[in-house]
């Protein structure tokens, strides 16, 4: 990943000069045959990558994810512990208030965790400017595929692996699907390295994670999309 990075996090990845051309990346089928050849869009592809920008929106997105139900009892919600164990004075022993205090064994916790959400309020500006720094990354890595369309006919582990390799692709890979490809996720979803994920459920911190990003030609993001 390059180190270039934007002064203020909340700035969106660096845009690129107005009428850039975007990279051209071949398409390929599903054997790994060229297709032809189409352009990336230089708004989502060609952007210098914003890494405090991305941080960010992915330590948010992490953090939403937090189911935030963690719970301990205080010393109120204790059961027992009503009555004083002895007297104020003259048993010789430090004076007690109520067994459920905190330094009792079985007592209530002090400053324990309570339910509570994690949530962070991001942007949308952010959102999509990390989305696209993450994208630039990839394709500035050389990581960013086109297929033209997955013809699986039946779901198939061993079909899918097969157009994997006929693709080059190895390590973790993120395969980027449309609407009405339930073949397809089928057929990818037992491969232990390989994440599906639809096309409007792209987001920064699943393209981070993988090596590789995988789109078809008809979801392939264009400007202005999310």
């Amino acid at each position: 990943m390059t180190d270039t990075q934007s002064a203020n996090p909340t700035d969106t990845a660096t845009e690129a000069a107005p009428g850039a051309p975007g990279l051209r990346v071949a398409v390929r089928d599903g054997a790994g045959n060229s297709a032809g050849e189409v352009e990336l869009d230089a708004s989502l592809f060609g952007m210098t990558p914003n890494v405090a920008l991305m941080h960010q929106v992915v330590t948010a997105q992490l953090a939403a994810a937090r189911s935030g139900t963690q719970s301990t009892q205080t010393r109120a919600e204790a059961r027992g512990g009503g009555a004083k164990p002895w007297r104020q004075k003259g048993t010789g022993r430090a004076r007690q208030g109520s067994i459920r205090s905190p330094q009792w064994r079985g007592g209530g916790v002090a400053l324990g965790p309570k339910p509570r959400s994690y949530r962070q309020r991001t942007p949308k500006k952010m959102v999509r400017g990390a989305l696209a720094s993450a994208l630039s990354d990839r394709a500035a890595d050389g990581r960013i595929v086109v297929v033209s369309s997955w013809d699986f006919a039946t779901p198939s582990t061993k079909a899918a692996r097969a157009a994997l390799d006929a693709l080059g692709v190895t390590g973790r890979v993120l395969v980027v699907l449309s609407p009405g490809t339930d073949i397809a996720r089928k057929s990818f979803r037992n491969l232990p390295d390989v994440h599906t994920l639809a096309v409007g459920e792209l987001n920064a911190y699943d393209v981070l994670c993988s090596d590789w990003v995988v789109f078809t030609r008809d979801n392939l993001p264009r400007g202005g999309a999310r």
